[in-house]
């Protein structure tokens, strides 16, 4: 058995597709289908359920994939250890981040790989799920998502959510907003499908009340793009300033402290040791105030010497 089956395994996982699992490795179809069947006959079990197209894999073919994705990411460890004996560190650092982190992403890979030129950087969009999933699979190093006292986590920094409002709206002229009376606005905001959405919802219910979005998006950028127009508001976690900032004719306003607040934090799996690359990004991550850069942040936007 070689490594190069378990990558094309892995491919064909992800792909669905003999033909695009061939291409991304970079190898013709027959040479990616031999090689799974010659697996299959060195192993004694079927892996792929074949018809006139790829249906999906057996049983038996999930556990096998399980083990390739585990023995390549050691084969990835076994490289790192070397690189960094080498003093050079090298590789691909595969990060996951739920769609509310990505705009504060910059403040970790941009120093990283200052840091660690000769490393590159793979950062994906994922939900919680798929990231408990990625790291419970060792397709990704690290991941930022919301974390609780249960996970392995390096904390980042609480998520503080704030009322982005056109500026002609009388409650943007008020110093602190209350839920309830955010709730009562014309509002845009994440899907039900989102987490973010999901945590707000829970804020809002402690208010004793519940918001009727007349808009619904879900990715940030969506939502950015209707508040713009100034027809509605919507509530914004503090990390989207980073990216986004405040469109012309809109307002950042505090909302009142919610009783829960939510925290992101750096997140690794349970892999034993942690690859090279998850811990020069924990090892960098440690020295970097990515906490009181986002609150910096905030207080510019909201011209304000407090929160």
């Amino acid at each position: 058995m070689l490594l190069r089956q378990l990558e094309y395994l892995v491919a064909l996982a992800r792909e669905r597709h003999f033909a695009r699992a061939a291409e991304s490795c970079h190898v013709s179809q027959p040479s990616l289908s031999a090689a799974i069947s010659k697996l299959e006959r060195e192993l004694g079990v079927p892996i792929v359920s074949r018809g006139r197209r790829f249906e999906s894999l057996t049983p038996e073919g999930e556990r096998v994939l399980l083990w390739a994705h585990r023995m390549l990411a050691d084969r990835d460890a076994l490289r790192q250890d070397l690189s960094r004996m080498r003093e050079s560190l090298s590789g691909v650092l595969r990060i996951g981040a739920i769609p509310t982190a990505l705009p504060a992403a910059p403040l970790l890979t941009t120093p990283f790989c200052e840091r660690h030129p000769h490393v590159r950087v793979v950062l994906e969009s994922l939900s919680s799920s798929e990231i408990e999933r990625g790291l419970a699979e060792f397709v990704l190093d690290v991941a930022m998502t919301y974390v609780d006292s249960s996970v392995r986590a390096l904390p980042l920094y609480e998520e503080r959510y704030v009322l982005l409002t056109p500026d002609d709206e009388e409650i943007a002229s008020r110093p602190v907003a209350r839920w309830a009376d955010v709730a009562a606005l014309p509002l845009c905001l994440l899907t039900s499908k989102m987490r973010n959405r999901r945590i707000l919802d829970g804020i809002f219910a402690d208010a004793g009340v519940q918001p009727v979005p007349v808009i619904e998006a879900d990715t940030v950028a969506t939502l950015y793009a209707h508040v713009a127009t100034r027809k509605w508001s919507s509530v914004i976690a503090h990390a989207w300033l980073q990216m986004f900032g405040t469109p012309e004719g809109m307002r950042v306003v505090r909302i009142e402290d919610p009783q829960r607040v939510p925290r992101i934090g750096l997140v690794v799996g349970d892999q034993e040791p942690v690859s090279m690359l998850a811990r020069a990004m924990l090892d960098l991550t440690r020295g970097l105030d990515v906490r009181g850069e986002l609150d910096r942040l905030l207080h510019k936007h909201l011209d304000r010497r407090d929160l």
